[in-house]
């Protein structure tokens, strides 16, 4: 399933909008609180994706009959440009388990490239709801890449794959390539182009950069 949730009139808007701006792009801190309130916002509207369970409160003038999530959730970030997003799904998803993944593009001629992943930390995956959080879904085959690789830790109950700022060319690679398996794709916008090197057009530039810095 794919949720472009930039279709809705929402205060998302205003953090991506924000987020691309290249006059507050200047203020890292500012960039780094959008991207987790973005995370904050998909994590909102997974959460009602869930399985639900009716529990009992006891409150100080009784009990309090509460639906709850039941599903064990597990979040995985790919670094360092994910960070900031993973934070805000873990502001709301707080009893998650978490896996970090380190992916470097290598590129060759013509400016192709492939992914190839360094570090992976992961726990096991079985029966749980799996967040996948990568802020530029550029060609998808990073997230396909990552996807695959994580399975091996386990099978997940159900996989969302959460990027605020997609392409075209993006979703549509995730759609041949992983659907109807279940996945559920969650969007900010998508965009229409993609560079030579892969980067997307009108994007936000370096996620990882405008968080933390340049790279040497």
């Amino acid at each position: 399933m794919l949720r472009e949730l930039g279709k809705q009139n929402s205060i998302l808007n205003r953090f991506i909008a924000e987020m691309r701006d290249i006059n507050i792009q200047k203020d890292s801190m500012r960039f780094r609180r959008n991207l987790e309130r973005v995370g904050e916002i998909f994590a909102h509207e997974i959460s009602k994706e869930l399985d639900y369970e009716l529990v009992q409160v006891q409150t100080p003038l009784g009990i309090a009959d509460v639906a709850l999530p039941k599903n064990k959730m597990a979040l995985a970030v790919i670094i360092r440009a994910g960070l900031p997003l993973h934070q805000g799904m873990l502001n709301y998803f707080d009893t998650a388990d978490n896996a970090f993944i380190m992916a470097n593009r290598k590129y060759g001629k013509d400016n192709k490239f492939s992914m190839q992943i360094e570090l992976i930390s992961c726990p096991s995956l079985d029966k749980k709801v799996l967040v996948i959080c990568e802020p530029m879904l550029a060609t998808g085959e990073s997230i396909n890449l990552v996807y695959n690789v994580l399975k091996k830790k386990g099978q997940p109950l159900h996989t969302h794959i959460v990027a605020p700022i997609a392409s075209r060319d993006g979703v549509d690679y995730i759609i041949q390539h992983m659907f109807p398996e279940d996945v559920t794709l969650w969007v900010g916008a998508i965009d229409e182009e993609l560079t030579l090197k892969s980067y997307i057009i009108p994007g936000l530039g370096d996620a990882g950069d405008l968080a933390y810095g340049s790279k040497a």
